[in-house]
């Protein structure tokens, strides 16, 4: 069997295929470049005025308004809470979550054992897919054994 060479010693190829070669490095080039987010969690940052004492992440916190929000080259991993005087801030981890049906409004959600409320998810309004809070040690030891309730306080003002 020989192979037909072109007077330049080139091997021929099909009409369109170099074209098709030339298309398929384009679009690896381009989810390189602009890889898809994985989740719509949040990545600016919502304001809320929580009511009571809570949890987030490790960090205990007095009632208050507070601002949340996703922290720059986390890789959607790391959040910062904050009051708007700045006095308190903690940062807590999450990772992706689904709500059970698109938030009409923005809200976070609490656990509540006993009387201890942590901070559980964050979604944005009008988007089913947000933040859960990675649970602390001290949660998991205050929810062994006690019923758990959860607790919806609406966020108010976006962030950007």
């Amino acid at each position: 069997m020989s192979i037909k060479r072109t007077t330049n010693g080139h091997v021929p190829t099909k009409p369109g295929s170099r074209h098709l070669l030339v298309l398929s490095i384009a679009l690896l080039f381009v989810a390189a470049m602009y890889p898809g987010e994985a989740n719509a969690q949040i990545i600016g940052g919502i304001q809320a005025n929580i009511p009571f004492q809570f949890h987030a992440g490790a960090a205990n916190l007095p009632a208050g308004t507070y601002r949340i929000r996703m922290l720059e080259d986390s890789n959607l991993t790391l959040m910062e809470i904050s009051s708007l005087d700045g006095s308190r801030s903690a940062l807590f981890q999450v990772q992706e979550s689904e709500a059970d049906s698109t938030p009409a409004k923005s809200e976070l959600i609490f656990n509540k054992y006993g009387d201890q409320y942590f901070l559980a998810e964050l979604f944005d309004e009008g988007d089913a897919s947000g933040s859960k809070v990675i649970e602390s040690n001290y949660e998991k030891k205050v929810s062994q054994g006690t019923a758990m309730a959860q607790e919806h306080v609406p966020a108010g003002t976006r962030i950007q």
